[in-house]
């Protein structure tokens, strides 16, 4: 039972408890003279404030009338407390969800270069937690709104959200993704992580896709879908038990690298063409001087890795430096390489 109705329900409860002790009071103090139904409708106009008139003879029985003085004032107080409760429902959960709908519509058509996540369920909520602790604007995908809502809130309500199929066309449209730079598909059906890549190809070519692959047979069929890359929960799960037997040291030094819960990362930057970095070497590159990075390997654009690169190894537009840092420095070498402007001399 979720928060609001709860509250309904105690509110509820409280009126209910408020009119029959107070028609129990009535019968019981007016001595016979009126039914049980009578005591109970009478205890409805009364804290209802109608004003019918109270009860025939009622004058008899003095403190019938005082114990009918303080139940009005205590219903008075329970059906207060009952519409108050009502229109606070009202107000934050119809129309609060259509101005938060609406704000967060808004919000994500101005987004451009974002990520979009498909599904927030057991692999999908660290995706989202990665992103959220990396500062990237994310936009997740999910039928299940009380699951998005309760990750929002984990996140401290920021988060945007889409409600609805990511495997149809306008909800990854609602989601922003001809503007985004990359999806994760982390639905918990293969079929499902394919037609996600295949409509958010055909919507976006430009877009980076990486899927969650459950079997390994259909890594093949999502690639052909439109997946840049595949990653196996279950391959990766098994590699990671390996390295926890046989290597326990290396694999917690490279989990605090690639988290934001340590002071340092790794982190890939590219260098555009058009930046006045093109055709410099990494000793052109005042990285260490600006950043305090450490750059562990160049990303070819062939695909190729140079590990430990000579400082004077020139930049190709399409190169990512592989570096290893605090996170401000990352952001200073973006800034950096993305400058614009003719050769140095």
């Amino acid at each position: 039972m979720d928060l609001s109705t709860r509250r309904v329900l105690n509110a509820l409860g409280l009126l209910a408890v408020v009119i029959h002790v107070g028609a129990f009071g009535i019968w019981l103090l007016g001595a016979g003279e009126y039914s049980l139904f009578e005591a109970i409708y009478f205890a409805i106009i009364t804290i209802s404030t109608v004003g019918y008139g109270e009860l025939p003879h009622l004058d008899k029985h003095p403190l019938a009338r005082i114990y009918t003085g303080g139940f009005i004032i205590t219903g008075i107080g329970a059906i207060a407390y009952f519409q108050s409760t009502l229109t606070a429902l009202l107000i934050e959960g119809v129309i609060g969800r259509v101005w938060r709908r609406r704000r967060m519509q808004r919000q994500i058509k101005n987004l451009s270069g974002h990520f979009v996540v498909a599904g927030c369920g057991r692999t999908g909520k660290y995706v989202v937690e990665e992103l959220a602790a990396t500062g990237r604007d994310y936009v997740v995908v999910d039928r299940d709104r009380h699951l998005l809502e309760e990750l929002a809130t984990a996140l401290g309500g920021n988060m945007l959200y889409v409600v609805g199929d990511a495997t149809e066309d306008h909800t990854l449209l609602d989601a922003g993704i001809k503007t985004a730079a990359g999806l994760v598909a982390a639905l918990s059906d293969d079929k499902d992580n394919l037609f996600v890549a295949l409509s958010t190809r055909s919507l976006n070519p430009r877009v980076r896709i990486v899927s969650k692959a459950i079997d390994l047979e259909n890594e093949p069929k999502l690639l052909r879908a439109g997946a840049d890359t595949t990653v196996s929960p279950n391959r990766i799960g098994g590699h990671r038990l390996v390295s926890e037997l046989v290597r326990p040291k290396v694999t917690r030094f490279l989990d605090n690298m690639l988290r934001v819960t340590e002071n340092l990362w790794f982190e890939e930057v590219e260098i555009h063409e058009g930046s006045r970095w093109v055709g410099q070497t990494l000793r052109d590159l005042p990285i260490r001087d600006r950043t305090n990075l450490l750059v562990i390997a160049l990303h070819q654009p062939d695909g190729r890795y140079i590990y430990n690169p000579s400082p004077d190894l020139p930049l190709k537009a399409g190169v990512q430096l592989i570096v290893m840092g605090e996170l401000d420095g990352v952001e200073k070498l973006r800034a950096m390489v993305g400058e614009t402007g003719g050769k140095l001399k």
